[in-house]
């Protein structure tokens, strides 16, 4: 099968997401292209952190420590994160009090609120605050927006801490919409404890929990604990449900938005 090239590095992704290792003579053989061109696929895939070169092939990126900053994060899997965005957007309707976590995935939820009108928006995430305060002056929407206090985190550009927390549990919310940087069968997790709590407040505070997740970030598993999968309304994400976790009679909602080559 001739694909695009980014349609070829998600097959990339998701293969290796279902077996941990992946060979380039076998993707080569089954993509109808050069092993050479396989192995620039897997370098350039490997210089964004979504997997580790091998002989051979590749396997599997070990989990990171450290989180990277907001910055970085935002130039990868664009394409992906608008699609997810303008997809969890779609579900947003007139009259919602909605929450909206930090991360660069929900900043494109953020950009593709359009058309609704009596909405309100709480959210921790200093860049999506910005972009809707710049979105409701220029009336692409109707409603307000809600900055949630707390302690600054510069590097991720978000606000937490027990301050946040304790707003949070002053309001209900009909939809939250989460951010993630791990998600397996058993839940979903993040880099940072205070941003982790916050996110879990969300979902308890929500009569709907959407988790907005790229197919990086599938089969990852971080410290921090945001909730079990029992939680989650329905995964926003790239790739469809893995295999194995379908198998695994794994019960949640899953939307795959398709997304621009």
């Amino acid at each position: 099968m001739m694909l695009l090239p980014e349609e070829r590095r998600q097959h990339i992704l998701e293969q290796l997401n279902r077996h941990g290792k992946i060979q380039v003579a076998s993707l080569a053989s089954v993509l109808t292209v050069t092993p050479e061109t396989i192995r620039r696929d897997l370098d350039e895939l490997e210089a964004k952190q979504m997997l580790k070169r091998v002989y051979g092939g590749a396997v599997a990126y070990s989990h990171m420590k450290i989180e990277p900053h907001f910055d970085k994060k935002r130039s990868i899997k664009q394409s992906a994160k608008k699609a997810i965005g303008e997809a969890a957007a779609a579900l947003i309707q007139d009259g919602d009090t909605i929450v909206v976590d930090v991360g660069t995935t929900t900043v494109e939820l953020v950009r593709a609120i359009r058309g609704v009108v009596g909405v309100t928006i709480v959210t921790n995430s200093i860049p999506a605050a910005e972009l809707l305060m710049e979105r409701l002056e220029a009336k692409r929407f109707d409603g307000k927006v809600i900055i949630l206090g707390g302690v600054t985190h510069p590097e991720q550009k978000s606000i937490a801490g027990a301050l946040t927390c304790e707003l949070l549990t002053r309001f209900h919310f009909d939809k939250a919409f989460i951010s993630c940087a791990g998600m397996t069968p058993a839940g979903i997790s993040d880099y940072d404890m205070e941003e982790s709590i916050c996110s879990t407040l969300m979902i308890e505070q929500s009569e709907q929990a959407y988790v907005l997740g790229d197919c990086t970030k599938l089969g990852e598993t971080q410290l921090c604990r945001i909730c079990d999968m029992s939680k989650v309304t329905a995964i926003i994400c790239d790739a469809p449900m893995p295999d194995k976790w379908k198998r695994s009679g794994l019960q949640v909602g899953w939307i795959t938005p398709a997304c621009e080559p």
